[in-house]
């Protein structure tokens, strides 16, 4: 049942902290950085207890081996896309891994991801994502598999670099709409520029929760300040990767940031538990 698994991702207090530790399936060398030894980085975040840890088929058993009842859940990253170089490569894809839901069912996934990228001047990888949230969807309804669908707006590459979101509220908006028409169970979307309107945001997505991408790394009162703010627009959570895994302290961000998602404590407190 799909109640189950969201409810492995949710929780009693219904907010989820996602921990994304997924970037070594993008082919990037900076995106390896604090995530050299998978062992020791999924240890680490899993001994702080998010709600769940976003991880690909080949590193998802490193959780999964961790024993007793309380580890993190699963969020099986499916796709792969060569978007975040720069400069782009010739031909762009968005490819969707094979038996996709049968893989996180294996893996006792909670959930499975998969991106919905909207790129300037690239209507045919808007496309390819299009094809893959289609072929998911049916699959997880079948067997009850929760699907978060990433919408993702990206700027131009050759004037911001790779891996450069766009935090245009009215190209955003349109973007979560369409995932959640598609049929996404979880929302994973950026911030806004302006925070103050991500209600916006929460609306568009139509009752589907909302969880927040961390981006690039920043100092800790301003990404601690940016979640609290979120969370009081109505997100109902967050996926962050790199303001945690390129932390120095990534266990006492972690707890941190749960502190925040979960039991609305103050920035100063938060910042109290992290070394």
């Amino acid at each position: 049942m799909k109640i189950a698994r969201m409810n492995r991702l949710f929780g009693t207090s219904g907010h989820c902290f996602d921990v994304a530790i997924d970037h070594g399936m993008f082919n990037e060398p900076g995106f390896l950085g604090g995530i050299e030894n998978m062992h020791k980085a999924v240890s680490l975040v899993a001994a702080a207890a998010p709600d769940a840890i976003q991880l690909t088929p080949g590193t998802a058993p490193i959780l999964q081996a961790i024993p007793g009842k309380t580890r993190p859940a699963l969020v099986l990253r499916t796709d792969i896309a060569n978007v975040y170089g720069n400069p782009l490569p010739r031909s762009l894809f968005s490819v969707v891994i094979e038996e996709a839901v049968e893989q996180g069912l294996l893996l006792d996934a909670a959930c499975v991801v998969v991106n919905l990228l909207m790129l300037p001047d690239q209507p045919e990888v808007h496309e390819a994502c299009i094809k893959n949230i289609n072929c998911l969807k049916r699959a997880c309804d079948a067997t009850g598999m929760p699907l978060m669908v990433e919408p993702l707006v990206m700027q131009d590459n050759a004037k911001a670099g790779g891996y450069m979101v766009d935090g245009d509220i009215n190209k955003i908006l349109p973007l979560v709409r369409q995932a959640v028409e598609l049929g996404a169970d979880v929302i994973k979307a950026d911030p806004c520029d302006d925070v103050g309107e991500y209600h916006r945001v929460v609306e568009t997505a139509q009752s589907v929760p909302v969880l927040v991408r961390g981006g690039g790394k920043v100092p800790d009162e301003e990404i601690l300040n940016r979640t609290a703010a979120l969370m009081a627009q109505g997100a109902k959570g967050i996926v962050y990767g790199r303001n945690v895994i390129h932390h120095a302290d990534p266990a006492g961000m972690t707890k941190a940031l749960m502190a925040i998602v979960h039991d609305g404590v103050s920035v100063r407190q938060a910042l109290d538990m992290i070394a």
